[in-house]
């Protein structure tokens, strides 16, 4: 099973932290180790080599076929369910790796910073480009997103990265963030909602 993340697919979000850059293309695409998966509840651990770990909420999408080189007109045939994740993005180093020109893989890729929440089945949802998501912290609704805003939708994305490498069932493919992403701090309390339907739950420690 792999992660696969699309970085700056919302516009807005592109101006929050990308102000002087120009919207991308083609997906921006990056990856996350099995060992980043956080689920069933389970708290994110605020990790010890950052003091600016923030939140991106997504809809993510569940792979349920084996495809190479899928066609877009083809795609939905691909994944079968979709929930809310939490990309979780430790600021301060990857705006040090940025600086310096590095990869910052790390600053994504770390171990439980990509939370899940439950998969809702593809066959509840109407249209996979018009799902209303959001993410509340203690109560309070701090991000929130609508699929219809994404500069590449999710069957371009699917059809993009599958001209690189295989998806295989199980993949899970983290869509992007809309724009409103912040700091957490412990205890904290995340709930991630896809439409009104709460999907992820759980605090930080």
């Amino acid at each position: 099973m792999k992660i696969i993340a699309i970085g700056m697919n919302y516009s807005l979000h592109c101006k929050e932290l990308h102000t002087d850059e120009p919207l991308p293309q083609e997906p921006v695409i990056f990856m996350k180790p099995d060992s980043a998966l956080l689920k069933d509840s389970k708290p994110f651990f605020i990790p010890d080599f950052s003091d600016r770990i923030e939140y991106e909420t997504e809809l993510v999408v569940r792979i349920n076929r084996l495809g190479k080189n899928i066609s877009e007109r083809f795609a939905h045939r691909y994944y079968d369910a979709v929930t809310v994740g939490i990309d979780f993005t430790a600021r301060d180093l990857q705006n040090k790796l940025r600086s310096e020109g590095k990869p910052w893989e790390l600053c994504k890729g770390f171990d439980n910073s990509a939370a899940i929440g439950d998969w809702i089945s593809i066959d509840k949802v109407k249209d996979i480009q018009d799902i209303n998501f959001h993410l509340d912290i203690d109560g309070n609704t701090v991000q929130s997103g609508c699929t219809r805003d994404m500069l590449f939708g999710v069957d371009k994305i699917i059809a993009y990265v599958s001209r690189f490498c295989t998806l295989k069932i199980g993949d899970l493919i983290f869509t992007g963030t809309p724009v409103g992403v912040g700091p957490v701090k412990i205890e904290n309390h995340l709930e991630g909602f896809i439409e009104n339907e709460k999907v992820l739950d759980f605090y930080i420690r």
